[in-house]
């Protein structure tokens, strides 16, 4: 069986993310608390705005950092997996009569096309990649 993956180019994992913002809220959080009690009290409020914009901005990127694309090709059944917003979506091709439609000039996906599926792929990879992907899944096609 022949497996390629291609994945989302993310610096942190969901992980490390939560420990960074567990730091930022925590200093966060120290910072108004000092201000409130020295008769401050406009900061806690902007506090507050901030953390939730931050909040908001951290849940968004946690919801596509595990995002990718897999190809498998085992025998003549090809099979296209997509795993994007942590929803996945399953396609089914005969390797004998699908084909690989390479990036159109200006495109930054190539396809997987059989009768009248067409899957687009590529999305997480640069051209020069798509193309040595394109010409590693060829030979094992129809």
């Amino acid at each position: 069986m022949k497996r390629w993956q291609m994945r989302r180019n993310c610096a942190l994992t969901p992980k490390q993310l939560l420990q960074f913002y567990i730091a930022l809220v925590c200093l966060s959080l120290v910072v108004a608390t000092g201000f409130f009690l020295a008769g401050v009290w406009v900061i806690p409020i902007f506090t507050a705005i901030e953390l939730s914009a931050v909040t908001l901005g951290f849940l968004i990127y946690c919801r596509h950092a595990l995002d990718c694309e897999t190809i498998e090709i085992d025998g003549t059944r090809l099979i296209v997996k997509k795993f994007i917003g942590y929803k996945e979506t399953i396609y089914e091709f005969n390797s004998r009569w699908a084909k690989i439609e390479p990036p159109i000039a200006g495109s930054k996906t190539f396809h997987i096309i059989q009768s009248n599926l067409r899957v687009e792929l590529g999305q997480f990879i640069r051209h020069e990649q798509q193309m040595a992907l394109i010409a590693s899944i060829r030979p094992h096609l129809g």
